[in-house]
C-alpha cells in the first residue's frame, strides 16, 4: 500500500493505493495553515479507517507541500547569513540590473532573502579554470562566522567565485561551521547548485539556507507523527521536476520543493497518457488557489532550469528570485475556486489573484467568508450541488453565495446575479484559456493539436469551456480527477540529477575529461538510488546538456546519447541540437559552432507501472441521477437550462450519451455543454469530444 498526501491552498488530498491490485480510494480535507501536519494527520487517520487499513501496512507515503513556496512569499524563513568572496557582498543586490517592466517609473524588485548587515566577504579567489589564485584565508573564516552567529542567524549559505569548478574554498568553510557550530544549518553551493552565473546561484543558495530550518522542522514533525500512527515506512518527497528525493534529501535541499505539488499533476497527466494511448497532452489543473497547464510531449513533460519564485508582481515574469532548478514547465495564473472577484477602480470585473483559500474561504463554506469567490459563483449556475460537495460531507450556503455575488459585484454593476455569477465564470475561463494558448505557442506548438486532460477540485468545471477556447478536439477527466496530483506522486519515480558546469565548443571537448565527468555524475545517482533500495541494474540514465551557438547568451537543453562520448558522437549531437533549436525558433544558424554550458546527469528508478481502479461505496443502480438547472451563455445572457446529472460512479466503460450533462463525483463535477459525445474508457475516464 501506497500513500500520496498533496498539500494545496484549500484541500490536502489523498489517494491511497493497492499497487498489487490497482485499487484507488481518495480522500479530501481543508488544509490547516497553522501546522500543516494536522490536515494530514486527520485525513490520513479518517481514510485508513473507511478502507480498512492500519498505518502499519502502508509501505511508502509520497509527500508534496507548499510549504517551501510560501515560506520565501511571506518570508517566513529563519534570519540566514552568506558568506562570499570579498567585494561580492552586494550580488544578490544588483542581480542582473534588467527591469521587468520598463514603462514602471515605480518599479519595485524583491528584497533579498539576506539583509546587507548578514553579507560578509572572506579573501579567496579561484579563477574561472578552477585554479587557486588567492588561497582561502583561513583566519577570516572564524571571525566572519562568529560575527553572523552573533546577530543571530539560523542558517548560513556560503557561495564563492567560481566554486562550481573547484568546491575547495567552499567545502572549508562548511567544514568549519560544522564541526564548531553543529546547530547551525549551512548551504553550499556547490551542492545546491554547482553551475556558472554567479547570481542564480547566490540567489539559490541563499533561498535554500533561507528555508532550511522550516522545511527540516516541518518535516521531522511530520515524521514522528506519522511514526505515533503506526506507519514505519519509507518516506518520499516530490521535488519541482517531476522525481522523488528521500525525505534527508529534501532537507538537504528544500529548494527543490518549490513546485512540490503542481508536479504531481503533471506526472499524473504523464501517467494517463501511456495509460489511454495520448502521448502528446495539455494538462490542466485547476484548484482553490490558483489554476496551472503544462505540456506533455512524447511522454515526458517539458523540464526548464528557468524558475523564479516570490515575484513582486506574481504573474510577470523577471520580477521574482532567479532559482536554477529542475522544474516541470507550467503557466500559472491566479485563478482558482477561492479566487476572489472584485470590481476595480476603473469600474471593470475582475478575478484573483486573492484567494480566500480555506480560511475563511468562499462565502458558501460559511466559515467566515464574504467575498465572492469562483466557488460562489460556479454554485449559484448550478454547476456545484450544495448537497453533494465532497461527497455529501460539507455543505453549502447558496443564500450565502448570492447575497455576496449580490453586495460586491451585481448591485455595483447593475446587473443580476446570474449575470455577475457569469461574468466572473467567463473570466476565468478565458484568463486560462489565453494563458494556456500563449504557453503553448510559445513553444513553436499548436494548442489544437493537444487533447486535455483536467484535474484539481475546480479543474472539471471549468475545462469543457476552457478547452473549446483552445479548440482541443478532447477532453478527458481521468480517474479521482479531484485529487490527481496525489495521485501523480504514486506514479513518479525516484530520481537523482547531477549538474555541472562545462563550458567549451564542442569541437574542443576534451573527451576524456567529459566521460570522467559523467561517470562521476551518474555514480552518484547510483548511489543516492542505492540509499532507496534500488539497485543499479535498474536504474535509468537520461544526459541533458545545455547548449548554445557560439556568442549567445541562452542555451536550451539537449538530450545527449548515452555512453562514452567521443569526436564521433559531435553529428548526433548537432543534429539534436539542431532539431531542438528549429522547434522552438523556427530557424537555424549556419556557420556558426556551438559549445556546451551546463551537463546534467538523471539517474532514475523504473517508473511504478499499475492498472488504476478506484474502489468507491455506492447506492442506487442507475447512473442518471436526475436534471438540475444549470446556466449557460446564450444570445450574449445567461440562460437557465434543464441538465441531466450522471453519478460517475454508476457510469460503466462503453456508457455514452451527449451533452449538455453534469457528471458528479466525491472530489469533483465535470460540466460539459452542448455539441459534445462523452463516454466512460475502459478505464473508468471520462472522454468527451468536443464538436465544433
Amino acid at each position: 500500500m501506497k500513500l500520496g498526501i498533496d498539500i494545496g491552498g484549500t484541500f490536502t488530498d489523498l489517494v491511497l493505493l493497492n499497487e498489487a491490485t490497482g485499487e484507488l480510494h481518495f480522500g479530501k480535507t481543508l488544509t490547516t495553515y497553522d501546522d500543516p501536519s494536522n490536515g494530514i494527520i486527520k485525513g490520513t487517520t479518517e481514510l485508513l479507517a473507511r478502507v480498512g487499513v492500519q498505518a502499519s501496512q502502508v509501505s511508502t507515503i509520497v509527500h508534496g507541500t507548499t510549504l517551501v513556496t510560501n515560506a520565501v512569499i511571506e518570508r517566513r524563513g529563519s534570519l540566514t547569513g552568506l558568506i562570499t568572496t570579498k567585494g561580492f557582498e552586494d550580488v544578490l543586490e544588483i542581480g542582473r540590473e534588467l527591469r521587468y517592466d520598463i514603462y514602471d517609473i515605480k518599479l519595485s524588485v524583491p528584497e533579498p532573502l539576506v539583509p546587507r548587515n548578514l553579507r560578509k566577504g572572506i579573501t579567496e579567489r579561484i579563477n574561472y579554470k578552477g585554479e587557486i589564485v588567492s588561497p582561502i584565508a583561513t583566519d577570516e573564516i572564524a571571525t566572519v562566522v562568529d560575527a553572523l552567529i552573533q546577530a543571530g542567524v539560523k542558517s548560513i549559505a556560503v557561495c564563492f567565485l567560481h566554486s562550481f569548478v573547484n568546491p575547495t574554498h567552499e567545502k572549508a568553510v562548511g567544514e568549519y561551521i560544522r564541526k564548531h557550530h553543529p546547530d547551525i544549518y549551512v548551504s553550499l553551493s556547490c551542492e545546491v547548485m554547482p553551475e556558472i552565473r554567479e547570481y542564480e546561484r547566490s540567489s539559490a543558495t541563499a533561498m535554500n539556507a533561507y528555508v532550511q530550518p522550516i522545511t527540516d522542522q516541518y518535516l521531522r514533525h511530520l515524521e514522528k507523527r506519522l511514526r505515533d500512527l503506526g506507519f514505519n515506512g519509507v518516506i518520499n518527497i516530490m521535488i519541482s521536476s517531476g522525481r522523488l528525493t528521500t525525505i534527508e534529501g529534501a532537507r538537504h535541499t528544500p529548494i527543490q520543493l518549490l513546485e512540490s505539488g503542481p508536479a504531481g499533476g503533471t506526472m499524473a497527466g504523464v501517467f494517463y497518457g501511456k495509460l489511454i494511448g495520448k502521448p502528446d497532452l495539455l494538462a490542466f489543473d485547476m484548484g482553490g488557489t490558483t489554476a496551472k497547464a503544462s505540456l506533455i510531449n512524447h511522454n515526458e513533460p517539458e523540464i526548464t532550469n528557468q524558475f523564479e519564485a516570490a515575484r513582486v508582481r506574481r504573474f510577470k515574469k523577471g520580477s521574482g528570485l532567479p532559482v536554477r532548478i529542475p522544474v516541470i514547465d507550467m503557466i500559472e495564473i491566479g485563478a482558482g475556486g477561492g479566487s476572489i472577484a472584485h470590481i476595480d477602480n476603473l469600474g471593470l470585473l475582475k478575478v484573483g489573484p486573492e484567494s480566500a483559500a480555506s480560511e475563511p474561504g468562499p462565502a458558501c463554506y460559511g466559515r467566515g467568508g464574504e467575498k465572492p469567490t469562483v466557488t460562489d459563483c460556479d454554485l449559484v449556475l448550478g454547476y456545484l450541488n450544495p448537497d453533494y460537495f465532497l461527497g455529501g460531507t460539507m455543505q453549502l450556503d447558496i443564500a450565502a453565495a448570492r447575497k455576496a455575488i449580490e453586495t460586491h459585484i451585481a448591485q455595483p454593476l447593475g446587473i443580476s446575479i446570474e449575470e455577475a455569477a457569469m461574468g466572473v465564470h467567463l473570466i476565468v475561463n478565458e484568463n486560462m484559456a489565453n494563458a494556456a494558448r500563449v504557453h503553448i505557442l510559445e513553444k513553436g506548438r499548436d494548442p489544437r493539436g493537444y487533447s486535455m486532460l483536467a484535474f484539481g477540485g475546480a479543474g472539471p468545471v471549468h475545462a469543457f469551456q476552457v478547452a473549446r477556447l483552445l479548440n482541443s478536439p478532447q477532453l478527458i477527466i481521468p480517474v479521482g480527477a479531484g485529487v490527481v496530483s496525489a495521485l501523480g506522486f504514486l506514479v513518479s519515480p525516484v530520481a537523482s540529477e547531477q549538474i555541472r558546469s562545462l563550458v567549451c565548443p564542442i569541437d574542443e571537448m576534451d573527451w576524456h575529461k567529459l566521460n570522467t565527468m559523467l561517470a562521476e555524475m551518474e555514480e552518484e545517482g547510483f548511489k543516492f538510488l542505492e540509499k532507496s533500495g534500488i539497485s543499479r541494474s535498474e536504474a535509468q540514465i537520461t544526459r541533458i546538456a545545455d547548449m548554445r551557438y557560439t556568442g549567445q547568451g541562452h542555451e536550451i537543453s539537449v538530450r545527449i546519447p548515452n555512453g562514452t562520448l567521443s569526436v564521433d558522437s559531435i553529428p548526433e549531437i548537432h543534429k539534436r541540437f539542431i532539431a531542438e533549436y528549429e522547434l522552438r525558433y523556427g530557424r537555424s544558424i549556419d556557420d556558426i559552432g556551438m559549445e556546451t554550458v551546463t551537463w546534467r546527469v538523471v539517474v532514475s528508478a523504473p517508473v511504478p507501472q499499475i492498472q488504476p481502479r478506484q474502489v468507491v461505496s455506492t447506492t442506487g443502480s442507475q447512473a442518471l441521477n436526475g436534471e438540475r438547472t444549470l446556466y449557460f451563455m446564450e444570445g450574449g445572457k445567461p440562460v437557465p437550462q434543464q441538465c441531466r446529472v450522471y453519478a460517475r460512479y454508476l457510469l460503466n466503460p462503453g456508457d455514452s450519451f451527449a451533452g449538455p450533462a453534469v457528471i458528479e463525483e466525491m472530489e469533483s463535477t465535470t460540466i460539459i455543454g452542448s455539441n459534445s459525445t462523452i463516454r466512460m474508457d475502459n478505464y473508468r475516464n471520462i472522454v468527451i469530444d468536443l464538436h465544433y
